[in-house]
């Protein structure tokens, strides 16, 4: 009898371990362009319907402060992969650039650990992933895109992103775990005019934020850009019907997130709140706690390093983010690590500038502040207005701005001053610049030198001194013909006065300086 229970103590125990060392597959779905953390039902939105994110977050973990380190499609993206920040990944820095040679990511570590890898739509982009990296395929997994859809408007890519999910789930290796990334191009522009208004969206509904006009046309922008939000969430359902379909949900953890805010003047390319706040829900019924609230401060290259601890493997030493498995495990909601604080920055994003010079930033935010320094407030944060403010997409709410002026052309496309400082309290949207009130001036100086020594201790070339590192990652996206040719006046303006300067010095040259004993220097 006791040599019996004894094999059935050690069976059941041999069937618990196995249960709690299962490796979860992983779905991971990727909007492009979405102000997630202000436009979801979860966080409050309204007007903008979103019952699947919802739902992921309702049966699984809603994180109320995820952050990109750098809010733009390629930058955050590289820093998903690798589990670094962007001023730790050289190229990749930068928008549309190269993805640098030397590092791993986390899909290629998956499938040398056992996972069946896939992608549909847009992985890591956009830039060169070929030529530095040596790649052959982009960087989050082999393209799984013949599937197409017909969309509900015009603009929209024609992916159909479930339906390629379906066909990877199909020809998948059934005995491994997998690990699926599903890119969404929505609400990416260009959008249909009056999409919004044609498929019953009311103007009256929409919610403008501070920093843009409240006008009829900025309105109907907005609701054209929520028709892409909420086809995108569309997407998030079928793909959710699909793992009920395969038998798949309950072992499955599915991250639902987006790469950085909306693509309107004030936020996307820009450091302030709405562009580099994201939207984060992940559900995992075998290990997730439902309806749970997250408050910890966690990053984008956190992810890498989660996905690498549930896989059973270490994570790579080269990343630097901070894997979220605990969070995930725990069955408490609120502040659980109390990790209370994050960076941001940038460097090149889009060109608007002679010699393609970006507009540096280094940005540090806690529960209640957010700090930003401008390292170069001589030039234009979106790019020069020749270029048509470059950093900024092309949209009615821009041609509005740019016809009105005043206050929001300020706001929007203005130089900046060195330094800026919002409390988040009062001021969530970022309008109300601190930084030149006195009675602040304690806690911005403690942010800045606090910042400046988590940036140093990154080895940020920007904080050690070597920032001349950064002017020379070369762009790699397109340039207008009307583009090109201001550059090459304003280059050739450049050279120009060069050699004038050149030929003045050795006309008149100036006297060199003496030393103490009278010998020249």
């Amino acid at each position: 009898m006791i040599k019996h229970l004894l094999v059935l103590t050690l069976a059941f125990n041999s069937l618990i371990a196995h249960a709690e060392a299962k490796k979860p597959n992983i779905l991971f779905i990727i909007f492009d362009d979405w102000n997630g953390s202000t436009h979801a039902g979860a966080y409050g939105c309204d007007w903008i319907k979103t019952p699947n994110f919802d739902r992921v977050a309702k049966e699984g973990v809603l994180f109320k402060s995820a952050f990109t380190s750098n809010p733009k499609c390629s930058p955050c993206r590289a820093s998903i992969l690798t589990g670094r920040n962007t001023w730790q990944l050289k190229e990749s820095v930068s928008h549309g650039g190269y993805f640098p040679a030397g590092f791993e990511t986390y899909p290629d570590l998956l499938e040398q650990g056992g996972y069946t890898i896939g992608l549909t739509g847009k992985g890591w982009g956009p830039g060169d992933f070929k030529t530095l990296a040596k790649r052959t395929r982009n960087p989050a997994g082999p393209s799984f895109d013949e599937a197409k859809q017909t969309p509900i408007a015009k603009g929209m890519g024609n992916n159909d992103y479930p339906a390629n999910f379906e066909a990877f789930l199909k020809q998948r290796d059934t005995a491994k775990p997998f690990c699926f990334w599903m890119g969404f191009q929505e609400p990416h522009r260009p959008y249909e005019l009056g999409a919004g208004a044609r498929l019953g969206k009311k103007i009256e509904d929409v919610k403008v934020p501070a920093y843009l006009p409240d006008t009829e046309i900025v309105r109907n922008d907005l609701l054209d850009y929520s028709v892409e939000v909420e086809w995108g969430d569309a997407q998030i359902g079928r793909a959710l019907k699909a793992l009920d379909d395969a038998g798949l949900a309950q072992d499955t953890l599915v991250v639902v997130t987006s790469d950085h805010g909306m693509p309107f003047p004030f936020v996307k390319g820009q450091i302030h709140e709405d562009a580099f706040h994201l939207p984060l829900a992940m559900r995992w019924p075998a290990a997730i706690k439902p309806g749970r609230v997250v408050e910890d401060f966690v990053n984008m290259r956190d992810l890498a390093p989660t996905y690498m601890e549930l896989a059973g493997l270490k994570p790579h030493p080269q990343m630097t983010g901070k894997s979220l498995a605990n969070i995930l495990k725990s069955d408490k909601s609120g502040w659980i690590e109390n990790r209370d604080v994050m960076l941001a920055g940038k460097e090149r994003h889009d060109i608007g500038r002679v010699h393609d010079w970006g507009y540096p930033v280094r940005a540090i935010r806690t529960k209640d502040f957010l700090y930003v320094h401008n390292f170069m407030p001589d030039r234009w944060p979106a790019g020069d207005p020749q270029t048509d403010f470059g950093n900024c997409d092309p949209g009615p709410t821009k041609e509005v701005i740019k016809a009105l002026g005043g206050y929001y052309y300020d706001l929007c496309f203005g130089k900046r001053q060195p330094d800026e400082l919002y409390r988040l309290s009062d001021d969530p949207e970022c309008v109300k610049n601190l930084a030149h009130d006195l009675a602040f001036k304690d806690i911005m100086d403690d942010l800045r030198y606090r910042m400046m020594g988590l940036l140093k201790e990154e080895e940020d070339p920007r904080a050690l001194g070597h920032f001349e590192i950064f002017d020379t990652y070369e762009y790699q996206g397109g340039r207008t013909k009307g583009f090109e040719t201001w550059l090459k006046q304003q280059e050739a303006t450049t050279l120009a006065d060069l050699k004038k300067r050149l030929e003045e010095e050795a006309k008149n040259p100036k006297p060199k300086k003496k030393g103490k004993a009278g010998a020249e220097n």
